[in-house]
């Protein structure tokens, strides 16, 4: 591979080095950092990257390494010039895309933090516009899979729908408390290791259909915290079976749409496992997590009962 690649070695060679030709270093500094990230996700991202590189282009990478073209800004000129002038000219907005640039391919937690710390109604418009509306970057995404069956039986009796939104709800309004969980571990450092995550969940006035707003805390530098909220409509899966959702939300300007699962739950409501896999499709982003909860976001007692089952997450 080193012969038929080219000779570009960097100044601390190691493995990688020899896989990438000097006009190549964007894609190997790449490497390095997939790497550093000691992640489930950006390893087996990085093994594509590498099959990209040395094997067959790979679309889901080529899409990701593909930047802005001529197409692309006649795309965003054509149909959101309002949007891409009021973002460039509004300081917030300007912040949040000049952060999202800086940014490396499938790093999706320095991506959300540029979105959750820059917040505003200008980013949201031209994300909805150039991402959404128009996909003027040709991005697309898929869930990704294998997705783990749920919790078949509760309390002794087989899940049921009732039972599966019971779990939802949860603590809601149980002893004043204004959330249904609070999150005590995330699985994925882009959206579930946030501060303070409080989980609520509601019925909607459909039947079948409920709201879930997850508030969280983002800490924007040494002296700065903001809360920030989402709004997802939740829908059973009735494909599925009982235990399996549809969650979708606008975030940002761009649509989520989620697979969640009720993996586990305590008798007692002591504690829940939730798992998902979503991608966010105009913006080229795909990813999976699971959390553990509880009433108050603190570890589970150790009298009361483990998980029934074990989790493999698989990218």
């Amino acid at each position: 591979a080193h012969a038929r690649l080219g000779g570009y070695r960097p100044a601390a060679p190691g493995l990688l080095a020899r896989f990438f030709q000097r006009e190549e270093r964007e894609t190997y500094e790449l490497a390095l950092d997939l790497w550093s990230r000691r992640s489930s996700d950006d390893a087996a991202y990085l093994l594509l990257l590498l099959g990209h590189v040395l094997v067959k282009p790979v679309p889901l990478i080529g899409m990701a390494l593909q930047e802005a073209d001529l197409k692309a800004i006649q795309c965003m000129c054509t149909h959101c010039l309002k949007e891409v002038v009021d973002c460039v000219t509004d300081p917030t907005c300007k912040a949040a895309i000049d952060c999202l640039d800086e940014c490396a391919a499938n790093d999706q937690v320095s991506s959300y933090k540029c979105i959750t710390c820059n917040e505003t109604p200008k980013f949201t418009a031209f994300s909805l516009c150039v991402l959404e509306k128009h996909n003027c970057l040709c991005k697309t995404a898929e869930a990704p899979e294998p997705i783990p069956d749920p919790l078949t039986t509760w309390r002794g009796k087989p899940l049921d729908w009732d039972a599966a939104e019971e779990i939802l709800v949860g603590w809601m309004g149980v002893e004043g408390r204004q959330w249904s969980w609070m999150v005590h571990q995330g699985q994925n450092a882009a959206y579930d290791q946030f501060p303070c995550q409080h989980q609520i969940f509601y019925p909607g006035t459909a039947k079948g259909v409920a709201w879930y707003d997850p508030t969280f805390q983002v800490i924007i530098d040494e002296e700065t915290k903001v809360w920030r909220r989402r709004h997802y409509r939740v829908a059973r899966n009735k494909k599925l079976g009982p235990g399996t959702f549809v969650f979708s939300v606008l975030d940002n300007g761009v649509t989520s749409l989620e697979q969640w699962r009720i993996m586990d739950a305590a008798d007692d409501l002591s504690w829940i496992v939730f798992f998902y896999s979503g991608a966010a499709k105009a913006a080229g982003q795909a990813y999976n997590g699971a959390l553990v909860a509880t009433a108050d976001g603190e570890p589970p007692k150790a009298s009361e009962a483990t998980p029934t089952q074990t989790i493999t997450l698989v990218p």
